[in-house]
């Protein structure tokens, strides 16, 4: 009886983080217009339809497949560096729609009297972000 409970109790707080989670990001995309701004940054308005499909797809995908414990067949090292390509490609597609919506990196070269470094501090962010991946992936997930 009370490992019945148990399990219910996860299901619950699992199912309340999922919709937590899904829920924000959800209104991360519609509130500042992501997607749109995405399709308008690749010059693929008309194709817009197909992010918003590729981003639904894949949720449901990877939900199935963690759920369902799906394997590639494939060793660690192709599998880990062939998904993390693809997540990197889309938080840093995700990054720069969103850094273009707010307007971040003008204000902040303005206010910092940064405007001729812009190129470096485009760079850096990009550099801290990959090696901080990198790190977490090679660190943490080994």
């Amino acid at each position: 009886m009370l490992e019945g409970l148990s399990n219910l109790f996860v299901a619950m707080l699992g199912l309340a983080g999922g919709l937590a989670v899904g829920s924000g990001l959800v209104a991360l995309l519609v509130i500042l217009d992501l997607i749109p701004r995405l399709a308008q940054l690749a010059s693929a308005y008309r194709h817009s339809i197909w992010f918003e499909t590729a981003i639904i797809a894949g949720a449901v995908y990877w939900t199935f497949a963690d759920f369902l414990d799906w394997h590639m067949g494939l060793p660690k090292v192709i599998s880990l560096g062939g998904i993390g390509l693809i997540d990197g490609a889309f938080v840093g597609m995700l990054a720069a729609a969103l850094t273009e919506v707010m307007n971040v990196l003008p204000i902040l070269a303005k206010r910092l009297n940064l405007s001729k470094y812009m190129v470096g501090l485009l760079m850096a962010m990009v550099l801290g972000k990959t090696l901080g991946s990198l790190y977490d992936w090679l660190v943490f997930q080994w």
